[in-house]
């Protein structure tokens, strides 16, 4: 089983938790710029963030065998800080390198004015970069989130077969499959989505452009949840086709919309600007 974890964000996560990925069958992670878990004090730590998300990161990821690429942007919960607005002005610098496969997450957490504006720029700067996006719907209040997220999006320039909708639900998968964008499910411990209910839902809706996720961070959340649910639909009766499609070639379609993306990995770099992930005397 081949896997592409469309939505994790390995950052916060071990060098053990690359090793278990790549024993599962994981060989591709995109990594979603998010937030901190705490209030940012300035820009600039964006700008070493997208650094690490652009090398370390990838660096990183290719020592065990697994491509990695990212999407940059002001995220939804942050776009509510005046320190962190100006990210703005300066994605245009980071959305042209060649790792970049989506503007994202963008969207919604609270549904406040300033995410209004920040969605909208973000739209515009993924259309205007021929990038795709990748878009976080809120948490509580899904239904009013989507909807209005896909307002938003119908009002830009971007096309909405260049969008994914992620954290989708029950309550929200027919409104966004009617809309024509692509479909993302993350599959957690505890919230969001379980195997048993993602499986359900393949069964009612088909696996077309259907991408799922871990959506792993730093909290409570399994980096393995993407083997979990390929098992749970062959458990279920689903094709080996049907799994591959969902589990590889459709976040290989997504994020191929692109042009950047690149799976073939050559033989990894011993270290990264001078420093390895080895320590003491291996």
């Amino acid at each position: 089983m081949r896997i592409f974890d469309p939505h994790i964000h390995m950052t916060s996560r071990t060098t053990d938790d690359y090793r278990a990925m790549h024993a599962a069958g994981v060989r591709a992670v995109v990594e979603p710029s998010f937030w901190l878990g705490q209030p940012r004090t300035s820009p600039a730590s964006f700008y070493d963030y997208f650094d690490s998300l652009l090398g370390w990161e990838p660096f990183r990821a290719s020592q065990y065998g697994i491509a990695h690429h990212c999407t940059l942007a002001l995220n939804p919960k942050e776009a509510n800080d005046p320190r962190c607005t100006p990210v703005l002005d300066e994605l245009p610098r980071y959305l042209v390198k060649d790792n970049v496969v989506a503007v994202g997450e963008i969207g919604y957490d609270s549904m406040t004015p300033a995410e209004d504006t920040a969605l909208a720029t973000q739209l515009e700067l993924a259309a205007e970069h021929e990038l795709p996006a990748m878009v976080h719907t809120p948490h509580r209040d899904k239904l009013a989130g989507l909807r209005r997220t896909l307002d938003v999006v119908r009002e830009s320039p971007l096309a909405i077969d260049r969008v994914l909708v992620d954290h989708l639900n029950e309550t929200t998968v027919q409104e966004a499959k009617n809309s024509g964008c692509w479909l993302g499910f993350s599959v957690y411990p505890d919230t969001k989505m379980d195997e048993d209910r993602m499986v359900a839902v393949l069964e009612r809706y088909g696996p077309e452009k259907v991408l799922v996720n871990s959506a792993a961070d730093w909290g409570k959340s399994d980096p393995l949840k993407t083997r979990k649910v390929g098992d749970a639909m062959l458990k279920a009766g689903f094709a080996e086709d049907d799994v591959d499609r969902v589990l590889w070639r459709n976040p290989v379609a997504f994020y191929g919309l692109s042009g950047r993306l690149a799976l073939d990995l050559e033989e990894p770099a011993a270290t990264h600007e001078g420093n390895s992930i080895l320590r003491g005397g291996e």
